[in-house]
């Protein structure tokens, strides 16, 4: 599954489920698909998700177990780093007094 992000204050984007549901709910949310954060909800939800991810520093995202050797990995994509649009999609709506939407 793929869910796809809008706010009229920046382009949209897609992301995998998985990390997307997850990142939904670090922001205070169920997590059900599809949904949305009101213009004034937006900076409550961006500073939740910043401190779920201060706290779970540099883990990495939920994903398929590769059967790599070790040694041969590329490192980890953190959590963090998949988080990166939505939080400059929630950065823009909050200093625009706008709204985030996701969808299927």
């Amino acid at each position: 599954m793929l869910v796809r992000f809008r706010s009229k204050e920046s382009a949209e984007f897609v992301m995998l489920g998985d990390i997307a549901v997850k990142l939904i709910q670090l922001m205070g949310h169920s997590g059900t698909i599809p949904g949305a954060i009101a213009a004034d909800d937006v900076p409550a939800a961006l500073e939740r998700l910043r401190e779920a991810l201060a706290i779970q520093g540099a883990a990495p995202a939920p994903g398929p177990e590769d059967e790599e050797e070790a040694g041969e990995r590329e490192p980890p994509v953190t959590l963090a780093n998949r988080a990166y649009p939505l939080i400059e999609m929630l950065k823009a709506a909050a200093a625009n007094d706008s709204y985030v939407m996701w969808d299927r």
